[in-house]
């Protein structure tokens, strides 16, 4: 099918420059070296003060992702992940140290970010998303970031963020493998388009990780974030970045939207 152009707004946030949040001078401090990018510059950063994310799940990856976010000066972060910190957590989880094992995740990430910025809103919710709780959680953010290790969280996301029409991040990663794409239906394919069907090799509760993967995969994830937020670069929109760590192969593919997608081919969404 045709797809619209792939051209999208300088940023998702609908404010004007006037209607963003002044940056303290501390802030301004802070943030000084991002700042001097000519593509951010001062109102960027506004707008990433301005900008509320939501974060599924936080683990290597997404942790990852809300540790940048959190250091880049975004000022509301939405987390959901269930459960305590466990000893395998602590290979990736830079959120996590070892004096937290035994304690409530969400708990953990809160503190910890707040530690990294001060003047940060972080909403927590300690259960992983799912049907009953995924339109409430993306309702409080105006873009979503996708870590979950499991295809009925991500499809969960994904059909709410086509409903909603915001942009979702999808981040995955296996061993030393690797795949971001930016989705913004109808601009671009939806995670359902990509993946009709789950993919059993990639839906495992628990897979092997070592660190870098997950933090390469988080970096790219969370600079698509920054991108939207503040019109920064070019983003993966109809495009899907791969990595093979064991090989150092980086790859990027072009993604098609699929005319019978039962998602975000509907009536409802394709004329949102």
């Amino acid at each position: 099918m045709n797809q619209p152009s792939l051209k999208s707004p300088p940023s998702v946030l609908p404010r004007s420059a006037t209607d963003l949040p002044p940056l303290s001078e501390h802030e301004k401090k802070v943030f000084e070296r991002q700042i001097q990018l000519p593509e951010l510059g001062e109102e960027g950063q506004r707008r990433l003060k301005a900008a509320s994310v939501l974060v599924s799940r936080v683990g290597g990856l997404g942790g990852t992702v809300a540790m940048l976010l959190a250091r880049a000066g975004v000022g509301k972060l939405v987390l959901a992940h269930d459960g305590e910190i466990e000893h395998e957590n602590l290979n990736r989880m830079h959120l996590a140290f070892h004096q937290d094992l035994g304690r409530r995740r969400v708990d953990v990430f809160d503190e910890t970010l707040r530690r990294i910025n001060p003047d940060i809103e972080v909403v927590t919710e300690p259960d992983n998303v799912h049907e009953g709780n995924v339109e409430g959680l993306m309702r409080q953010a105006d873009l979503t970031v996708d870590g979950a290790p499991l295809f009925e969280e991500r499809y969960a996301m994904n059909a709410e963020a086509v409903r909603q029409g915001k942009p979702l991040v999808m981040a995955a990663m296996f061993a030393l493998e690797g795949y971001v794409s930016s989705l913004r239906p109808p601009h671009t394919p939806c995670l359902t388009c990509l993946y009709p069907e789950q993919p059993d090799y990639w839906n495992v509760k628990v897979f092997p990780v070592i660190c870098p993967s997950s933090v390469l995969v988080a970096t790219v994830a969370a600079m698509e974030a920054i991108k939207y937020i503040t019109g920064l670069g070019d983003r993966l929109e109809g495009e899907m970045l791969y990595f093979d760590l064991a090989g150092n192969v980086f790859r990027k593919f072009r993604v098609e939207r699929r005319a019978d997608c039962p998602v975000c081919a509907a009536p409802a969404a394709a004329t949102a």
